[in-house]
C-alpha cells in the first residue's frame, strides 16, 4: 500500500482534532496512522477516514517506522520526543514553541520560505500562529517593497489557548445567559464580553513573550535581521480565527494599488477589500478556511512617522487552527513530499 507512515503527538488536543481534519481533507498520503497522547488519553478512539483510531500513549518507542511526525503536544513534550521521533528517522514538524529559536532548525512557511524546510536535521518548526497570519499578508509587500519597521496590534481568538479554554468560553457564555456566576480557571481574566491584553509570559522588557515571537520569528522567517517591530497581543471572545492590523513601513514608496495587486498574487492571501460595501474580513468569515484574508488596505498619509508614502496599514484574518498551526504543519509535510 502506499503512502507514509504518520504519527500525530498530541492527537486529543484542539490541533489535533485539526490535523485529523486536514489530513482528511487534504487526502494526505497515509499508509497507517498512529495517533499519541497522554498516558490518561490512552485508549480512546478517534475518527479518521470513516475508521475508528485507538490512541496510544506517547512514548519515545512509539515513533518506530514512522516517517511524518506531526507534534502539538506542547514545548515540553516536544522537546522530550521530538529529538527521539527524529532519532527513529521520522521528520518531525513541530507546532510548538521549543526549537522555533534554535539556529539550525528550519522555522518554515511553505508559502515564505520554502527552501528553509530542506535544510532540516529531522526537526522543522511551525512558526506562532499570529505571526503565521501576519507574515502571509506581510511578506508578499515585503519581497515587491522593502519592508523595515512593522508594529502590530493583534485579536486572538481563544483557539490559541487551547481546547479548555475554548471550553471556559463557551461555558462563561452559558452562566452569563442562565444569571449564574462565571468562573474563570484557564486564563487570567473572565474572558467572555472582555479583552484581555496579555498572552503568555511577561518578559524582563515588558512585554510578553507572545509579543516578542513576531519579531523573534519575522526575523528568521524573512531572512531580515535588520527588521524592526513592535506587537500588542489580545485575546478576544472569539472562537477561532485571529486578526491583525498591521501599520507597516518599507524602504520604497507603495500605493494602495500596487500593494492590492501584490497581495492579490500572492499564493494562500485572499483580498476581501471593500469596505463601503462591508467587504473586509472578520473571524466568522475565514473560520475552517485555508487562506489568510486581508482588507482594510490603505496608505499611511498623515503618520509623520513614516515618510514619503513609505506607509501601508491593512488588516489580516486567518484561522489560528487551521493555516496559524496544523494546515501550515500539513504544507510543510506536502512540500517534502513534492520536494523542491
Amino acid at each position: 500500500m502506499s503512502g507514509l507512515n504518520v504519527a500525530i503527538a498530541g492527537a486529543t488536543g484542539a490541533v489535533g482534532a485539526e490535523f485529523l481534519r486536514l489530513l482528511e481533507k487534504r487526502s494526505y498520503p497515509i499508509r497507517d496512522l498512529k495517533l499519541l497522547a497522554s498516558k490518561r488519553s490512552a485508549g480512546k478512539t478517534l475518527r479518521f477516514r470513516g475508521e475508528e483510531i485507538a490512541v496510544e500513549e506517547l512514548t519515545e518507542a512509539a515513533f518506530r517506522g514512522v516517517e511524518h511526525a506531526f507534534f502539538s503536544a506542547g514545548a515540553s513534550q516536544s522537546k522530550a520526543f521530538a529529538p527521539a521521533a527524529a532519532q527513529a528517522g521520522a521528520v518531525v514538524i513541530d507546532n510548538s514553541s521549543a526549537f522555533r529559536y534554535v539556529d539550525e532548525i528550519p522555522l518554515v512557511v511553505p508559502e515564505i520560505n520554502p527552501d528553509d524546510a530542506f535544510r532540516h536535521a529531522g526537526i522543522i518548526a511551525n512558526p506562532n500562529c499570529t505571526t503565521i497570519v501576519a507574515l502571509m499578508a506581510v511578506a508578499p509587500l515585503h519581497r515587491a517593497f522593502g519592508l523595515e519597521r512593522a508594529v502590530m496590534s493583534s485579536y486572538q481568538a481563544i483557539s490559541g489557548a487551547g481546547a479548555q479554554a475554548m471550553a471556559e468560553l463557551e461555558a462563561q457564555v452559558h452562566a452569563w445567559v442562565a444569571g449564574k456566576p462565571l468562573e474563570v480557571k484557564h486564563q487570567p481574566k473572565q474572558i467572555a464580553f472582555n479583552v484581555i491584553p496579555r498572552i503568555d509570559s511577561i518578559q524582563e522588557n515588558f512585554y510578553t513573550k507572545e509579543e516578542m515571537k513576531f519579531l523573534w520569528e519575522g526575523k528568521k522567517i524573512l531572512h531580515h535581521p535588520a527588521l524592526r517591530a513592535t506587537a500588542t497581543c489580545v485575546r478576544v471572545p472569539v472562537f477561532r480565527s485571529h486578526a491583525v492590523s498591521l501599520n507597516l513601513e518599507f524602504a520604497k514608496p507603495v500605493t494602495r494599488k500596487e500593494a492590492l495587486d501584490v497581495l492579490h498574487g500572492a499564493a494562500g492571501v485572499r483580498v476581501h477589500d471593500d469596505p463601503a460595501s462591508e467587504v473586509y474580513p472578520t473571524p466568522l468569515e475565514t473560520s475552517e478556511l485555508d487562506d489568510v484574508f486581508v482588507g482594510r488596505v490603505r496608505r499611511v498619509r498623515e503618520d509623520v512617522s513614516v515618510p514619503d508614502g513609505r506607509g501601508l496599514a491593512l488588516w489580516a484574518v486567518g484561522d489560528q487552527l487551521a493555516k496559524g498551526a496544523a494546515l501550515n504543519a500539513v504544507q510543510i509535510g506536502e512540500l517534502l513530499i513534492r520536494g523542491r
